[in-house]
């Protein structure tokens, strides 16, 4: 788990993930734009796959706004692939298989699972600003109008 929760302020923790072509992708390398950086827990996934399209059906005008879209999960390489073809997603998905990343994100925790307490990942989108900079966080993610609630809050940036 992280030290301490992320905040709206907070330097973005750095990461470098290889996406689905297998490349290494860091957040230096979005330095002078806005990231969208979503976490989620299964590709293919009911709630997984709404949210996915959302950000893809509002991609244009994310891109208008200067903002790029990186969706994390622990899944694959291979199921990365799959999900992005099945669903002709434009935006680049990363791989977290040891969860390093998600904790440095507090993306990462005990949830409760069919009643349960299972480890897994929190459902949560981190806006990052052009400086590297946690602009605002979504904590409870309503997946069916995500990407709509995101684009809000960059109008309001």
């Amino acid at each position: 788990m992280a030290d301490k929760e992320l905040k709206a302020g907070d330097k973005a923790p750095a990461f470098s993930l290889k996406n689905t072509e297998g490349k290494t992708v860091k957040l230096s390398d979005f330095k002078g734009k806005k990231l969208v950086l979503y976490f989620y827990p299964k590709d293919m996934t009911p709630g997984c796959t709404v949210e996915a399209c959302g950000f893809r059906d509002d991609y244009a005008q994310l891109k208008k706004r200067g903002v790029e879209v990186v969706g994390v999960s622990a899944d694959n390489q291979t199921s990365h692939q799959k999900f992005t073809e099945k669903y002709s997603l434009p935006f680049t998905l990363l791989t977290d298989a040891d969860h390093s990343m998600m904790e440095k994100y507090g993306a990462w925790g005990e949830k409760n699972m069919y009643g349960r307490k299972i480890m897994g990942v929190l459902r949560s989108t981190f806006i990052i600003d052009e400086e590297g900079r946690v602009a605002h966080i979504f904590r409870k993610v309503k997946t069916g109008a995500h990407s709509q609630d995101v684009l809000k809050v960059i109008d309001q940036m």
